[in-house]
């Protein structure tokens, strides 16, 4: 989920006046960042799927859920690995075998 000022969303994203010497580099970093970090998921055989902020919920779950996932190898011969929940464990129990 990407922050629309601190990604720089074409459509809510602000460009600050004071400070601009700053904020402007700063911005343009954060993006660059973005792409790198990208095509490095995408090369280890990653599906990846940005979201700006100000997507519905509705919207960004259905993007999420319908993301195109390839039966692809990555170069580096692992397996593809698909972006899932977290697995939970258990609630505890009393009983000290589980």
């Amino acid at each position: 989920m990407d922050g629309c000022f601190w990604h720089a969303c074409p459509e809510h994203g602000s460009k600050p006046r004071a400070n601009e010497w700053y904020w402007g580099p700063k911005l343009i970093k954060n993006v660059e960042r973005d792409r790198i970090n990208d095509a490095a998921l995408i090369l280890a055989g990653w599906t990846v799927v940005r979201l700006w902020e100000h997507v519905p919920l509705d919207e960004a779950v259905s993007t999420v859920v319908t993301a195109p996932r390839g039966n692809h190898r990555p170069r580096h011969g692992r397996p593809r690995r698909h972006a899932e929940p977290p697995k939970r464990n258990p609630p505890a129990t009393d009983d000290p075998l589980g």
